[in-house]
């Protein structure tokens, strides 16, 4: 079986799965960029908490800003990002088959769920908001060559794929979408532009439009968190403590605590290619939060797992919890609050 791999593709490992994919393609394109500096342009860093019935509550760090990370990120960078969906797994695998066979990868958003090579310890679980490249196929096998955050990459059969670009799992499904980039005029992020990403991001976690989002949301998902035993049966609640670890964690694609500690590498290269000197002397206070939120998701995890505690140890381990969590809400703003003076 011969693997096609598209031509001038190099993999390396990786610390977010959607800024590390944009990185990758970037650099087949001879525009390399730091995993932080797209995070940052594209006004990637934020907090959201939402809890959906039926399901685990969500935590997460990652902004969603309109018209989206990818596309906010390449338009500072000159590159058009323009992201793409089809309602048909025939179609779409046209299209992805078409783009390689032209010698370009391709950017896809999957469900975890259903990609082979991750190990779920015999459980099921759906992510639908994970993102791969896919850059070349075995036409006798069927297999795709995928890069994902590991140092080396995967095949992936046909079938499974298409499984995981047509997963319907909420809360993200991924709607067999994929991005196209075009770098005809790629260039340097502009002093001004840099700004206004960082000051988009204060605006979001000191203002938010909702309570579930920013500072505001870190302290309404510490007073929720209470109510989880009364809300969530045992399985559920064990399930939304290790996924609070899994989306805090290195492990899980934030690059570490939250994404707080690429937002803190953001702030000091962007303080090194034209945003005020000043902005860099904040990166020290965001690692330090980082730091908080890991230590944050170890109780998470320790107490999804047990070890070695008493039965419960899920529903024992809230009130700490709700302690650190108010505690980061704290921090959060008085850390968003000193950047959005630096930058005003």
């Amino acid at each position: 079986m011969s693997m096609t791999v598209v031509e001038g593709f190099r993999h390396f490992e990786t610390l977010h799965c959607v800024t590390g994919s944009m990185r990758h393609v970037y650099a087949w394109a001879g525009r390399d960029s730091s995993e932080e500096l797209l995070l940052g342009l594209g006004e990637g860093v934020g907090f959201a908490y939402f809890r959906f019935k039926g399901q685990a509550p969500f935590l997460g760090g990652r902004a969603q800003p309109k018209p989206g990370m990818e596309a906010l990120a390449g338009e500072r960078t000159g590159v058009r990002i323009e992201r793409a969906s089809s309602s048909s797994d025939a179609a779409a695998e046209r299209s992805l088959r078409g783009e390689l066979d032209s010698g370009r990868p391709v950017m896809l958003q999957v469900d975890m769920g259903y990609l082979p090579y991750f190990d779920f310890g015999g459980q099921e679980y759906h992510f639908g908001g994970h993102v791969v490249v896919a850059c070349g196929y075995d036409g006798e096998s069927g297999e795709y060559q995928v890069a994902d955050r590991e140092e080396t990459m995967h095949r992936v059969p046909a079938s499974a794929l298409a499984a995981a670009r047509a997963s319907r799992h909420r809360p993200f499904p991924p709607g067999r979408a994929w991005w196209r980039f075009d770098f005809e005029g790629a260039r340097r992020p502009r002093p001004e532009e840099l700004l206004l990403a960082i000051r988009n991001q204060c605006a979001l976690m000191l203002e938010p439009p909702i309570a579930n989002i920013g500072a505001s949301g870190i302290a309404k998902a510490s007073r929720e968190c209470l109510r989880w035993p009364d809300l969530l049966e045992a399985r559920l609640l064990s399930e939304t403590l290790f996924n609070l670890y899994i989306f805090v964690s290195a492990k899980g694609g934030s690059g570490g605590g939250l994404f707080r500690f690429m937002f803190g590498r953001f702030l000091a290269e962007a303080a090194a290619i034209g945003a005020p000197p000043a902005v860099g002397s904040l990166a020290a206070s965001f690692k330090s939060i980082g730091e908080a939120w890991e230590e944050e998701a170890e109780l998470c995890r320790a107490a999804s797992e047990g070890s070695g505690m008493e039965e419960g140890a899920a529903e024992a381990v809230l009130p700490e919890l709700s302690r650190r969590l108010e505690s980061l809400a704290s921090q959060e703003r008085e850390a968003w609050s000193a950047l959005a003076l630096l930058t005003r």
